[in-house]
C-alpha cells in the first residue's frame, strides 16, 4: 500500500514579517542584476528600510492578534510572545543598521570597498575608486542576514533552527570583509568569522544529529518528551545538548567560544559592526532561551551546572580584558562579551522577561555606540585608537555628552536603560536563588565602570597628543544623525519610564510547545 504523504501548509500571515524581509532581498538581487548603477543605491535603500518597516507593521498586527499564536509550517515554526517580541526586537535595530549602511557623506560616499572581489591596493580596486562606484550589494546581503534572524528565534524544530542559523550567518561573513580602508584587516576578520563559525556550525549539526538518535524527532517539543520519558537514560541527550549548546554559544560570543569577537568587530565595517553587535545578539539569544526552554527543560540540572561556570568566566574574562585594550572597537568587544554573561544569568534563572528587555536596552545602545565611532577620523579614516580621542568632548560637545550617554547605559548607571535591564536580570536571580552569579555581576560591572569612565575623562579632560594628526567628527547625513538621536533618545527614556516596555515583556515572556 501506498503511504499517505500529507502535503506542507503555510500560515502566510504568521510568517508575513518572515516573507516581506525575504521577499526584499530577493527584490534586492534583481535591482543589482538589473537596474543602471546610478539607480541602485536609492532604489536599495528604499527597498530595505520600506520593507523593514512594513516588516515590523507586520510583527505589530501579529502580536496584537491572539489568534496569531501558534505553529506555522507543520510545526517547524512557532509564533508566540517571545518569537513576536525578538522579531519586533531584530526589525528596529535592523532599520537603524541600515540607516548607518547607507551612510554616504562620511567616507567618501560609502564605508564599504567599491570592488570586493578587487585585491586590496590593486589597479582594479583603485579604478573602482576613482568611478565612484557604490557597494549596494551590502542591502540585499543584509536582507538575506535579517530573515534568517527572524526565524531564528522562532524555529520549533532543530533542522529549521540550523537553516536559520546558516541564512543568517553566510551573508555576515561576506559583509565582514567589506571595509573601504584596512582591506586586508577586514579580509582577515572575514576569514576568521567564516572558519570559527564553520566548526561551531559542525558541532550544531552534531548535536542535532545525537538528539535525533535520543528522541527520534527534531522537534523540540518531541525531544522535551522523550527527555521526560527516559529520565534514566539520558547520556546521548546530555552530549548533544552540549554540542548543540556549542553552536549557539559561539553565536551569542560567550566564553570560550569568544575569539572571534575582538578581530571580527574590530576588522568589519563599523556599520556592520554595529549590525552583529545588536540584531545578532538579539536572534542567537532568542534560539538559545528556546532550546533550553522548549527542548530541553527536562536536562536543567544539566546544563545550568554548564551555564554557571561559563556565565562567570564570560562576565570576567571580557570585563578584565576589556581593560587593557587600547582600540575602542575592540574594548566594546569585549565589553560586549561581558554583557553576555550578564544575559546568559537570566537564561540559567529563567528569566525571560528581563532578557527581553536586556536584549531591547543593550541592542539600541550599542547601535548608538559604534554610530559614533564611525564618525570619529582622520585623514586616513575611523579614528580607533582610544588615546587619539583625547580632548574630542571638549571641541564636539554635543557628540561627546551622546557617547558618554551610551557608555553609561553600557555600564548600567541610574536613569539609563542599561541600569533597568541589569537589575531586572540581577533581581531574577536573587529570586532564584543564584546569589553568587549577582555578586559576581556586580564585581564585572565595577570593572567595566572603570573602562567607559576612563574614555570619558580622556574625550573630557586629556589632551591631544602634540605631534599626532588632527582628529575630527565628520558631519553625517541625516540617516545616521536619526539613527544617533533615536538610540539616545530610547536610552533615557528605556531608563526613566520603563514600566510599559517591562509589562510588554512580561506578556511575551512564556514559550509556546
Amino acid at each position: 500500500m501506498t503511504p499517505t504523504i500529507q502535503a506542507p501548509t503555510f500560515e502566510y500571515g504568521q510568517l508575513s514579517p518572515m516573507l516581506i524581509v525575504f521577499g526584499v532581498a530577493i527584490l534586492g538581487v534583481l535591482v543589482e542584476t538589473f537596474l543602471p548603477r546610478g539607480y541602485r543605491y536609492t532604489s536599495q535603500l528604499v527597498l530595505g528600510l520600506g520593507g523593514l518597516a512594513a516588516a515590523f507593521g507586520a510583527v505589530v498586527v501579529l502580536a496584537a492578534q491572539s489568534d496569531s499564536r501558534g505553529a506555522a509550517v507543520m510545526g517547524s515554526v512557532m509564533i508566540d510572545g517571545p518569537a513576536l517580541f525578538l522579531q519586533g526586537t531584530i526589525l528596529l535595530l535592523s532599520i537603524l543598521a541600515v540607516m548607518l549602511m547607507a551612510e554616504r557623506r562620511v567616507d567618501a560616499g560609502t564605508p564599504f570597498t567599491p570592488q570586493a572581489s578587487a585585491i586590496p591596493g590593486s589597479v582594479a580596486e583603485l579604478e573602482a575608486t576613482k568611478a565612484g562606484i557604490v557597494t549596494t550589494e551590502v542591502f540585499p546581503l543584509a536582507m538575506f542576514a535579517i530573515g534568517g534572524m527572524l526565524l531564528f528565534p522562532a524555529s520549533n524544530d532543530l533542522l529549521t533552527m540550523f537553516v536559520a542559523l546558516e541564512v543568517l550567518s553566510l551573508p555576515l561573513y561576506v559583509l565582514c570583509g567589506l571595509a573601504r580602508h584596512r582591506r586586508l584587516l577586514s579580509q582577515e576578520a572575514a576569514l576568521k568569522y567564516f572558519l570559527l563559525g564553520a566548526f561551531s556550525s559542525a558541532f550544531f549539526l552534531f548535536g542535532v544529529a545525537l538528539l535525533y538518535g535520543y528522541a527520534g524527532t527534531v522537534q523540540l517539543s518531541g525531544i522535551a518528551d522523550a527527555v521526560a520519558a527516559n529520565p534514566g537514560d539520558r547520556g546521548l541527550a546530555v552530549i548533544g545538548a552540549g554540542m548543540l549548546s556549542i553552536g549557539l554559544l559561539f553565536k551569542v560570543g560567550a566564553v570560550p567560544f569568544h575569539s572571534w569577537i575582538p578581530d571580527v568587530y574590530q576588522g568589519a565595517p563599523t556599520a556592520i559592526t554595529a549590525f552583529m553587535a545588536a540584531a545578532t545578539k538579539v536572534a542567537a539569544f532568542g534560539a538559545l532561551l528556546r532550546v533550553f526552554a522548549v527542548g530541553l527543560p527536562g536536562l536543567q540540572a544539566d546544563w545550568q551546572s554548564l551555564l554557571w561556570g561559563i556565565a562567570i568566566l564570560t562576565m570576567m574574562v571580557g570585563a578584565l580584558t576589556a581593560v587593557t585594550q587600547t582600540d575602542i572597537k575592540r574594548t566594546l568587544a569585549y565589553s560586549s562579551i561581558a554583557h553576555v554573561g550578564f544575559i546568559l544569568i537570566g537564561v540559567i534563572t529563567a528569566g525571560s522577561s528581563a532578557i527581553l528587555f536586556y536584549l531591547l536596552a543593550y541592542g539600541l545602545s550599542t547601535i548608538g555606540t559604534f554610530a559614533v565611532v564611525s564618525l570619529v577620523r582622520d585623514a586616513s579614516g575611523e579614528v580607533t585608537d582610544i588615546a587619539r580621542w583625547a580632548g574630542l568632548g571638549r571641541r564636539y560637545p554635543l557628540l561627546g555628552a551622546t557617547f558618554a550617554l551610551f557608555l553609561l547605559a553600557l555600564v548600567g548607571i541610574p536613569l539609563t536603560s542599561g541600569f533597568i535591564g541589569k537589575f531586572a536580570i540581577f533581581l531574577a536571580a536573587i529570586q532564584s536563588g543564584a546569589t553568587a552569579l549577582v555578586l559576581v555581576g556586580v564585581l564585572s560591572s565595577a570593572i567595566a565602570a572603570y573602562i567607559y569612565i576612563r574614555v570619558i575623562m580622556i574625550m573630557f579632560f586629556a589632551d591631544p597628543p602634540p605631534d599626532a594628526p588632527e582628529v575630527v567628527v565628520a558631519p553625517a547625513s541625516v540617516l545616521t544623525t536619526a539613527a544617533i538621536a533615536f538610540g539616545a533618545l530610547a536610552t533615557v527614556l528605556l531608563g526613566v519610564v520603563p514600566q510599559p516596555v517591562l509589562n510588554l515583556t512580561t506578556d511575551a515572556a512564556a514559550f509556546l510547545r
